[in-house]
C-alpha cells in the first residue's frame, strides 16, 4: 500500500526538532508492515543540495505565486517527492523564520502549497502513483486534509499527526481567497477559526483520523490546560484520536556502534561509559572528578522548563552535581545558562549551539538526562537517554510520563525503575527530584540496575509502526 508522508522537515536532510526524526524513521519502520511510504517535502536549499539524481514527475505554471516542479528521488534511503519552488523555499535563514528569527510572512503560502500538492498527488497527478493514505504532520501539512475533503476526493484517507499542538498556523481571513479552497471551506466545519484561517484546526476537522505522539498527550490535549484552544474539537473527535508513541531509529542511535562516542558500549559493559563521560567533561570544561554529570540537550524555551533548571543550578552544584547544557533559544534563557557557567567554572558548562554529533556524546557521557518540560507531546531526548544509559530525570507529562518508570521505592525494589519523574513542573519539585537523583546515584548497585533496565527498554519504532499500520488498514477497511 502506498502512503504519502507530508512533512516540512525530515532527518537527515533538514531538521529543527523531533518532527524531522520521526519523519525520517517512520518510512523504514513501516516497510516491515507492507506499506511503502514516500515523503513529500519542500525544496529548501539543504534538500535540493542533497538531490544527486532525480526525475521531474510534474510541473506547475503557478504554485502559489510562481512556477514549480516535482522531483522524485531516493536520498539516503528515503523515497522523496521534492517541491522545487524557488519562490517559496529557496531562501537564506531558517526554514520557518528569517535571519531575525521572525516567521516568514508567506509561510501560509509555503505550507498551503505543500498541502495542496499532496492532495493533487492523491488524485493521480503523477502517472502510476496514487497513494491511498496521506499522513500529514503538524500544521504545516494539516491542510492536506482540507484540500482532500473540499476537493471532491472520496477515496483518499488522511491522517493528521499532532507533534505539538502549541503550533497551529493561524492567519487572518484575508488569505482565504488565495488558498484554492471553495467558499464552503470558510466555515466552522472547515478551516475557519475565530474569524481567521486555522491550518491545524482545518486539518483536525477534516482528517479521517488524528494521532498524536503519546497516549498521555492524547488525553492532555482534550483539556483546557494543554489543548491550546482546540480541546473542544478534540473532545468532539475523541473516537478518532489515537495516542501512538514515537520511537527512535535504533541504528542511528546505538551506543554499541555510534561513531560520535569516545567509546562504544552496551548494557553488558556500561563501565566504558566512563570514557565518554571524561570526553564530555573535557568538551564542556568541567572537572573530571565529582558527582553525577547532568546533561541538558534542548531548545532553551519556557515550554522545556529551562527557567526552572536555571533556578536550581545553585542547588544542583551544592549537592555535588555537574551540569552540561547544549542548546539555543530564548535570549534570556541563553543568558541565564551562560551566567551559571560563568558563576560555576568547572561545575557548569554551556555550549550555545545545535550540534547533532555532540548530542550523541551528551547521551553517551551524561549520568542523567534532564527533560523538565512543562508539556511534552512525546519527547525523544528521554528515549535516547534510556537507550544510552543516561538515566532520564523528567516531568510527569505527556510522553515523558508514558516512557519513564519512576524510581519510587516499590519500583526500585522490583528492579523496574528506569528514571525519575516529578510533578508539579516547578522549581521546588525539580529541586527535590535532583536531590532524589543524586541519592540514587550514590547507590551504585541501584543506579547500574536502572541503567541496564533503561537500555533494555524497547524504544524502537517496531511496536508503534505496527499501530500506524493497523490504523491505516482500518481506514482502508482492511481487517
Amino acid at each position: 500500500m502506498d502512503v504519502l508522508s507530508v512533512t516540512s522537515e525530515i532527518y537527515p536532510l533538514v531538521k529543527t526538532g523531533g518532527l524531522a526524526d520521526v519523519a525520517g524513521a517512520l518510512p523504514g519502520a513501516l516497510a516491515a508492515h507492507d506499506f511503502a511510504m514516500r515523503s513529500l517535502v519542500p525544496g529548501y536549499p539543504q534538500v535540493m543540495a542533497a538531490l544527486k539524481k532525480g526525475r521531474v514527475v510534474a510541473g506547475f505554471d503557478d504554485l502559489f505565486g510562481g512556477p514549480a516542479q516535482l522531483i522524485a528521488a531516493r536520498v539516503q534511503g528515503l523515497d522523496l517527492i521534492v517541491i522545487d519552488a524557488p519562490h517559496l523555499y529557496d531562501r537564506a535563514g531558517g526554514i520557518y523564520v528569517d535571519d531575525t528569527a521572525k516567521d516568514w510572512a508567506d509561510n501560509w503560502a509555503r505550507y498551503a502549497a505543500l498541502s495542496w500538492v499532496a492532495a493533487e498527488l492523491a488524485k493521480g497527478l503523477v502517472d502510476g502513483y496514487r497513494p491511498r493514505i496521506i499522513h500529514a504532520h503538524d500544521w504545516q501539512a494539516a491542510m492536506a486534509a482540507a484540500y482532500v475533503a473540499f476537493g471532491g476526493d472520496t477515496e483518499t484517507r488522511v491522517v493528521v499527526t499532532i507533534h505539538n499542538i502549541a503550533f497551529q498556523g493561524q492567519y487572518k481571513a484575508d488569505i482565504f481567497p488565495m488558498l484554492r479552497l471553495p467558499p464552503a471551506a470558510f466555515h466552522m466545519t472547515g478551516v475557519e477559526y475565530y474569524g481567521g484561517v486555522g491550518f491545524l484546526k482545518g486539518g483536525l476537522r477534516c482528517a479521517h483520523a488524528i494521532t498524536t505522539v503519546s497516549p498521555t498527550y492524547a488525553l492532555e490535549i482534550q483539556t483546557p490546560q494543554f489543548g491550546m484552544g482546540l480541546e473542544g474539537l478534540l473532545v468532539e473527535r475523541a473516537s478518532d484520536l489515537h495516542g501512538i508513541l514515537n520511537g527512535i531509529d535504533a541504528e542511528e542511535w546505538n551506543p554499541q556502534t555510534d561513531t560520535a562516542l569516545a567509546a562504544n558500549y552496551g548494557a553488558a559493559n556500561t563501565g566504558k561509559r566512563g570514557l565518554n563521560k571524561l570526553a564530555l567533561a573535557e568538551r564542556f570544561g568541567l572537572e573530571i572528578n565529582g558527582g553525577p554529570l547532568f546533561g541538558l540537550v534542548s531548545r532553551l524555551t519556557w515550554q522545556k522548563g529551562i527557567d526552572i533548571v536555571a533556578a536550581n543550578v545553585d542547588w544542583l552544584v551544592s549537592l555535588g552535581g555537574r551540569l552540561a547544557v547544549l542548546g539555543s533559544g530564548d535570549p534570556m534563557l541563553e543568558a541565564a545558562m551562560a551566567e551559571a557557567a560563568g558563576r560555576y567554572p568547572g561545575r557548569v558548562g554551556f555550549i550555545r549551539a545545535y550540534d547533532e554529533k555532540l548530542s550523541h556524546l551528551m547521551q553517551g557521557g551524561s549520568d542523567v538526562m534532564l527533560v523538565p518540560s512543562r508539556f511534552e507531546p512525546c519527547g525523544l531526548t528521554q528515549l535516547y537517554g534510556l537507550r544510552y544509559g543516561a538515566v532520564p530525570l523528567v516531568s510527569r507529562v505527556g510522553g515523558l510520563a508514558d516512557t519513564v518508570i519512576d524510581a519510587n521505592e516499590a519500583a526500585v525494589d522490583a528492579g523496574v525503575a528506569t528514571g525519575i519523574q516529578f510533578i508539579p513542573v516547578d522549581g521546588p519539585a525539580l529541586g527535590e527530584a535532583i536531590r532524589r537523583t543524586i541519592t540514587l546515584y550514590d547507590r551504585p548497585d541501584v543506579w547500574a540496575r536502572m541503567q541496564r533496565k533503561g537500555m533494555k527498554t524497547d524504544v524502537s519504532w517496531e511496536k508503534s509502526a505496527g499501530r500506524y499500520a493497523a490504523l491505516y488498514n482500518t481506514l482502508l477497511g482492511i481487517e
